[in-house]
């Protein structure tokens, strides 16, 4: 093992005294009014999450974190922290931003939270642009890693327009040991899958597509857990499937993971056209809405976006439809 190796071991194991969390979840954002968080809503969905999800992402895109200003960060995490704290969870900062200058500044705007016990690091993504080569996307977050921070890299093409290669993320990882972990949204897994040495990173799944259970190393996939956006509603779902590939019982992970790519992907469907937004956390914050008021979940106003938008009142209704075809919907809500 190399001394880059041996390091970040010696850091996750700092970060992470009881082991690093198979399974994380970029968490929704809650709202009262235009760009007003719901700070008591937030809390509930924290400690609904709190027996199987340690390990969260703030604010990533499910949170709606592109959208929102440094100091509207800021004022989310006042927030976040607190209620991380309280429910035993560590949280990786989202720092979404589309150029290295962007993200330095608003790291410098959190710098006196480095040391909060909550708080294991940031994450960033590429810088923005289908035209960067693989030595300046390196050489741009090399610059981030120097900052020295515990930094989780984030593949998310879909914003970035780019890529980082498995050569880029394994020099990356040979270089910094302060780089713990590596998301991948693509859907490609091309990282996780080459056959290069990311010497002990700790590499995680981002996409939905192609299902749950066939991606963790203890059915020979190449991933070492999930930081999905599904994990906001599914959290207990997906940790069964955990516990079910550690079992050795494929078949019942499979079984639930079938369930879960049906009802996921029809809600992604339903929303797929509203105007604001993202998929990902219109499509949450529609399930998360049933399961918090469950079979009452029509009687109360759908969900509000950070921009103001309220999600429709047929995408609701229309995913109680969905969850009842497989028994998903409770009764009572984990608000009620």
């Amino acid at each position: 093992m190399c001394t880059v190796s041996i390091r970040r071991k010696e850091l996750l194991a700092t970060l992470f005294p009881s082991g690093i969390p198979r399974l994380w979840c970029p968490t929704l954002t809650h709202f009262r009014a235009n760009r007003q968080y719901d700070a008591d809503r937030i809390r509930s969905h924290f400690r609904a999450l709190s027996p199987v999800v340690h390990g969260i992402l703030v604010p990533g895109s499910t949170g709606e974190g592109w959208e929102m200003s440094d100091s509207e960060i800021r004022r989310l995490l006042e927030i976040v922290l607190e209620a991380a704290l309280d429910n035993g969870m560590r949280v990786l900062i989202g720092v979404l931003k589309t150029n290295v200058d962007e993200m330095t500044d608003c790291i410098d705007t959190m710098h006196d939270l480095r040391n909060h016990p909550a708080v294991v690091g940031i994450t960033v993504c590429p810088p923005k642009g289908p035209e960067l080569s693989q030595l300046v996307i390196r050489n741009k977050l090399a610059a981030i890693l120097c900052r020295g921070w515990p930094t989780a890299l984030y593949q998310l093409p879909q914003v970035t327009q780019n890529e980082m290669s498995p050569e880029t993320v394994a020099s990356l990882a040979c270089e910094f040991e302060n780089f713990i972990l590596f998301k991948d949204t693509s859907g490609a897994d091309r990282v996780a899958a080459s056959s290069l040495d990311f010497g002990g990173l700790f590499i995680v799944r981002g996409s939905e597509q192609g299902g749950y259970a066939n991606w963790l190393r203890s059915v020979g996939g190449p991933y070492d857990g999930y930081l999905l956006s599904t994990a906001n509603v599914f959290s207990n779902q997906l940790n069964d499937i955990l516990l079910f590939l550690d079992r050795g019982d494929v078949s019942a992970a499979q079984k639930l993971s079938m369930i879960l790519v049906d009802v996921v992907g029809r809600v992604f469907d339903l929303v797929s056209d509203f105007p604001a937004g993202n998929q990902f956390a219109n499509a949450n914050k529609v399930l998360d809405h049933c399961m918090a008021y469950g079979v009452s979940a029509s009687l109360v106003e759908p969900p509000l976006l950070f921009g103001g938008a309220r999600l429709s009142q047929r995408f609701v209704d229309d995913t109680i439809a969905i969850l009842n075809e497989y028994s998903l919907l409770p009764v009572v809500g984990y608000l009620r």
